[in-house]
């Protein structure tokens, strides 16, 4: 490991124009722990942070063992970091009434794949920007559920164009209906197109903005694993493909070569880890490739967090590496002091 160059997340620190950072990868590689650390040490440097988690299952309550909502809440400890947790189908849920134009836009949006969770989006995005963050983290979910969400702004175009075919064939019968039922014009085929359009509208202005570099950048979380690196491909492919800046990576859980690895089982994850690390450096060698080791405990709560966050700013060193002068004094000190009671007990010999 020792000829592998070593890198970090200083950049992303010190990149003052971001405005959005994406953590993401397989699921089980540690994602959520990245992103609250990431979020911590942008807390450091920026004078607002928020971190939301899009993934279902939501570890940021776990990772930072507080309770957070769909509201901003301040993480204990701090005074500019703030999360929130959002899943997109019961949030459009929340969003649609049970009667009048909301149920109506519900109905009408679920017939078309794909758009609610688009909606809720552009509803969250909406949201996020009234509010005044510096720098917003998004915990996503696994990367399938990652490259849905980038796909947002092109399936609310389709369903705008759906909408508008349907708008086109049954729109004088429509608004029949809705005067028959007596529900005026605020529900009328014009209405709810102009809500899709307003949502189109804020994820288009955000998609720009995911598509400039200075503002958005991607951070893909792996483990040494030859399925982890075959998703982190997929993931990079996706992301050059809707032209999203990505030149971050962080190798989670590398058993690194320290003096007390006398494992057999250790040894051979750790020979089967190098062969996957030697591909990434390979894959990737214009990215900053941040390695974490492997720790005997899970590391949650604010303390947790905040202690592994070193690892992140400054390359993890082995104990052979770090400590071999020190390792190799002891161990001539002990030879010495061998040999001088080696040539004491001669001694003693000789003299009978």
């Amino acid at each position: 490991m020792a000829d592998q160059p070593e890198g970090t997340v200083q950049n992303i620190l010190e990149q003052d124009s971001l405005k959005w950072v994406f953590v993401g990868g397989k699921g089980g590689v540690g994602k959520t722990t990245c992103s609250s650390i990431l979020s911590i040490l942008l807390a450091t440097v920026r004078s607002s942070v928020l971190i939301i988690s899009t993934d279902p299952a939501h570890n940021l309550s776990d990772a930072f063992q507080q309770r957070f909502t769909k509201t901003p809440t301040l993480v204990n400890g701090f005074s500019n970091l703030y999360a929130m947790e959002v899943d997109p189908a019961v949030e459009y849920e929340d969003m649609g009434g049970s009667d009048g134009m909301d149920s109506l836009f519900s109905e009408l949006a679920g017939a078309i794949p794909g758009i609610d969770e688009a909606m809720s989006f552009a509803e969250m995005l909406k949201l996020v920007q009234t509010m005044d963050y510096s720098v917003i983290v998004f915990d996503t979910a696994p990367t399938g559920h990652t490259l849905r969400l980038l796909q947002f702004p092109s399936v609310l175009e389709k369903g705008l164009a759906k909408m508008m075919s349907l708008k086109s064939k049954f729109g004088g019968l429509f608004n029949q209906m809705t005067r028959m039922f007596g529900m005026g014009e605020d529900f009328g085929d014009d209405a709810i197109l102009g809500r899709l359009e307003g949502m189109k509208d804020v994820i288009e202005q955000v998609n720009k903005q995911f598509k400039d570099p200075d503002m958005t950048t991607f951070v893909c979380v792996c483990i040494p694993e030859f399925l982890s690196l075959y998703e982190t491909e997929r993931l990079v492919q996706e992301l050059t493909k809707f032209e999203i800046d990505t030149h971050n990576i962080i190798i989670n859980q590398v058993i690194f070569d320290d003096e007390d690895v006398e494992s057999k089982l250790l040894k051979a994850r750790m020979k089967m880890q190098q062969k996957y690390l030697d591909q990434f450096y390979m894959l990737y060698d214009d990215f900053n490739i941040t390695k974490l080791p492997l720790l005997p405990e899970e590391v949650t709560g604010v303390e947790a967090l905040k202690a592994f966050s070193k690892h992140f700013t400054t390359p993890y060193q082995a104990l052979c590496s770090r400590d071999q002068v020190e390792r190799l004094e002891r161990r001539v000190s002990a030879l010495q002091r061998q040999l001088k009671e080696a040539e004491e007990e001669l001694e003693r010999i000789k003299r009978g």
